[in-house]
């Protein structure tokens, strides 16, 4: 996500770290490297200078009591976060039922979309239903089926009435039966008028509590153009960012909904239904300038995993029961979190490691070849891995198609958990007091 601009942030932090102090040289040089940092990614040079020099006049007054350095990164952290839209706009559901209707143009995203907002608030408790009224895309009515059949939710379209607002009318009575319906409607090449029409009159129809833009961040600051568009023509709430994962001009499309005042409520991250973020400014850059995000991270691991099983798991992994059936668990919930650069991301001080991308990829390889290879072994050997001798191992081996090796060194990462929880758990694991020694004698601070 922003992978030049996180890695050129995080650059300019560790410039501050390895400073022997803060002076205006120092502070033009660092200006310097975030406006390139920012203009590379496309954002806009208004934008980019009102940050600069918000920066540039806010580190002048540095409070009593806190160090220069330390001060410096909190500023830039907190410019960032306004530019972005400081507080963040969630979404509270006020109402049932209570309606997201998503308008865009052609190739935008929003039938996909619609089945990532469905999963998203299903997960949240939300009984929820999509409602198609794309009537002019072919394939539109079949995708946004399919996608709801994945999901297990209640999905309304009529394959053979043209009619947006008839549509509209033999469905509406059953709108009240869900806590949120997501609409998916049709779009265009361009804003055309035809477009206006059509959105307004569905828009008149429902009356919905949200009516969200979708816009492609590839687009970069055409998406400022398209966002004003849509805000002044159909009464736009907020906007979904999608293609925020594979993009280097997603700061066009961020920096155009901060100009025209059309908050940014989601991003898409990836192509998977999971792969969509309630957009919160301060979350997107601690994790862009290596902060790391474990709201998300846990928010992440709630999707993924039952909390009690989380909660049982942990206890028994803080005890060193834990075997080679619960850690192909949590493999698998691993897994489902998205690939490992992204979750590394999350987690605060990983992302400041700077592991090459290809230690990933690798890390990730082995990740699934080590769960090929439990699933050939067999439940006595998964709850008590300690019989696994090298006779087993071969025959793993040859069961699973995983080569000897790669099984030996799954045994051996086994044995090293294990020895690693029974040396923390003996340093203090788990006692509060005693983890804040630890942290000390480490040089950590662990207040914060």
């Amino acid at each position: 996500m922003l992978e030049k601009l996180s890695s050129s942030l995080r650059q300019t932090l560790a410039k501050i770290s390895g400073a022997m102090f803060v002076d205006d040289a120092l502070i033009a040089e660092l200006t310097k490297d975030l406006q390139r940092a920012l203009l590379q990614s496309d954002v806009n040079v208004k934008l980019v200078m009102d940050l600069t020099n918000g920066i540039k006049s806010r580190i002048r007054d540095t409070p009593k009591g806190v160090s220069k350095k330390d001060y410096l990164v909190k500023v830039i952290y907190d410019e960032l976060v306004a530019f972005l839209g400081g507080e963040g706009h969630k979404i509270t559901v006020t109402q049932k039922p209570f309606i997201v209707m998503l308008v865009g143009l052609f190739g935008s995203g929003k039938t996909t979309h619609a089945g990532k907002l469905a999963r998203f608030f299903s997960l949240r408790g939300q009984r929820v239903a999509v409602l198609g009224l794309d009537v002019h895309r072919p394939g539109a009515m079949d995708q946004l089926e399919q996608l709801a059949g994945k999901l297990n939710v209640p999905c309304m379209i009529d394959k053979q009435d043209k009619n947006v607002l008839s549509i509209l009318r033999r469905f509406k009575p059953e709108l009240a039966k869900y806590d949120i319906v997501i609409v998916d409607t049709a779009g265009r090449d361009a804003l055309s008028e035809d477009l206006i029409r059509e959105i307004n009159a569905v828009h008149n129809a429902l009356q919905p509590q949200e009516n969200l833009l979708v816009i492609s961040a590839d687009i970069g600051q055409t998406a400022e153009r398209q966002a004003q568009a849509f805000h002044d023509a159909c009464a736009v709430t907020g906007v979904i960012i999608t293609k925020m994962d594979g993009t280097a001009k997603g700061g066009g499309a961020l920096s155009a909904c901060a100009i025209t005042k059309a908050p940014v409520k989601f991003i898409g991250v990836g192509e998977k239904l999971e792969d969509l973020e309630a957009f919160d400014p301060k979350r997107f850059v601690g994790r862009m300038l290596g902060m790391g995000d474990l709201e998300t991270l846990l928010e992440k691991v709630d999707e993924v995993m039952d909390k009690q099983d989380a909660e049982d798991l942990g206890k028994r992994f803080l005890k060193g029961e834990f075997n080679l059936l619960d850690l192909y668990e949590q493999m698998e919930a691993m897994s489902k979190m998205g690939p490992l650069g992204k979750v590394m991301d999350m987690i605060p001080g990983f992302s400041q490691l700077q592991l090459p991308k290809d230690v990933l990829a690798v890390q990730e390889g082995k990740l699934k070849e080590w769960k090929i290879a439990m699933q050939s072994m067999t439940k006595e050997e998964l709850e008590d891995p300690s019989i696994i001798s090298s006779s087993r191992i071969e025959r793993i081996s040859i069961g699973s198609g995983v080569e000897a090796p790669i099984v030996r060194e799954l045994i051996k990462q086994y044995r090293h958990s294990k020895k690693l929880v029974r040396q923390l758990k003996g340093m203090g694991a788990g006692n509060p007091k005693q983890m804040q020694k630890l942290m000390r004698k480490m040089g950590m601070n662990a207040s914060g």
